[in-house]
């Protein structure tokens, strides 16, 4: 029996960790991923700061696996019902059970000239082109446009307002930084408390915040909005997702078991998961985690079952997905806002949270080493 995921970041890595645990070891199993790292996404934004923290962000897959076999290369297609992926090199991988954790892509939402002028942060290549950019508009000066206000967009204008002042910049003043939203607050799929703090403290760092303005056009050096232009000459994407190519830019809306068929699975970014109370489940990393741990357990009940001598066994009850998280942290440069249950907290009680998550993440995979260096990036 083969169970294969397709995809190593948060999702697939803690997916494959748990199957390597769950199943049995008759039972073989595959990690395709297009690099042979795991990288932790939700950090490459500190990357744009310092660029030192990559290092301890990327951590070699096979330092992850215990029996899992690792394949390296991109999938191009995925047939779901089928049980079957296409990849760059021209393989073709079939699975009895897999789950697609091919996380998740930008979305430009067909909006005119922004594929080709903005810079988006999907990667450590994305955070290094966007620092070097920042740093000849502070030395011109200029002003730096940073589209969506969701947690990624407010985490890059705080890293560009550090680094700005890092570099002996004002701003506003010597440099503006302007983070732009389509809808009316900044973190605007958070509670209210939650997004004041985080609009305040974005505004203390000289941060001009244009929320509930739509952009509807992006030329070299000019954005339209339906509240006028805005000139930039720096812009940094970060309004949307969207599915991966190889799934044609969906992200398909999953059964309560996070299952796309019977027989395949789609979890993390890949997938609009609605969990157990029937709410939509956010696109994030605390998500995808936990959204691993149910399929996990799901795929060895199949494959328990499966496996059984008993051709009359009734087929397994699966779980279904519970979305249940202590709280919500986002950093702001120096400083961060944390939310656990309704208490909102800033300050250096923030920012050792916001640290201690990473970390803890690193150490639950086993790279400690890793988890130790970010601490230390993080608390700077």
């Amino acid at each position: 029996m083969h169970v294969v995921v397709l995809g190593a970041g948060y999702a697939g890595v803690a997916l494959t960790r748990r199957l390597e645990s769950r199943l049995p070891r008759e039972v073989d199993i595959t990690l395709v991923n297009e690099s042979a790292d795991h990288v932790l996404v939700h950090e490459t934004h500190r990357a744009i700061r310092r660029p030192a923290v990559a290092e301890a962000i990327t951590v070699p897959l096979e330092d992850l696996l215990d029996r899992a076999e690792l394949v390296v290369d991109s999938v191009v297609d995925v047939d779901a019902e089928a049980g079957r992926a296409e990849l760059a090199d021209g393989d073709v991988i079939e699975w009895d059970y897999g789950a697609v954790c091919l996380g998740s892509e930008t979305a430009y939402y067909g909006i005119e000239g922004l594929r080709e002028h903005a810079t988006p942060l999907k990667s450590l290549d994305d955070a290094a082109s966007i620092r070097e950019r920042f740093l000849e508009v502070v030395d011109d000066g200029g002003r730096v446009v940073v589209g969506g206000a969701g947690l990624s967009g407010v985490q890059v204008a705080g890293e560009l307002a550090a680094l700005a002042r890092e570099e002996g910049a004002e701003v506003p003043g010597d440099v503006e930084i302007a983070l732009v939203e389509q809808l009316d607050e900044v973190a605007p799929n958070f509670p209210p408390n939650f997004s004041r703090a985080v609009r305040e403290q974005l505004e203390d760092r000289g941060v001009d915040i244009e929320t509930g303005t739509s952009v509807g056009r992006v030329s070299e050096d000019r954005i339209a909005t339906d509240a006028g232009d805005l000139r930039y000459d720096q812009l940094v994407w970060t309004g949307g997702i969207a599915g991966d190519e190889a799934v044609d830019g969906d992200r398909p809306v999953v059964r309560a078991d996070l299952r796309l068929t019977d027989r395949t699975f789609a979890l993390g970014d890949a997938a609009r998961a609605v969990d157990a109370d029937g709410e939509p489940v956010p696109a994030s990393a605390s998500a995808a985690v936990r959204e691993a741990k149910t399929v996990a357990e799901n795929v060895g009940r199949l494959v328990d079952y499966e496996r059984s001598a008993d051709p009359d066994e009734f087929s397994p009850r699966l779980t279904t997905y519970r979305f249940e998280v202590p709280g919500w942290l986002v950093s702001i440069g120096d400083g961060a806002v944390a939310q656990l249950g309704p208490t909102v907290i800033t300050g250096a009680a923030a920012r050792a949270s916001k640290a201690g998550v990473g970390a803890g993440y690193l150490t639950s995979v086993g790279a400690v080493r890793n988890a130790v260096e970010l601490v230390e990036e993080e608390l700077l």
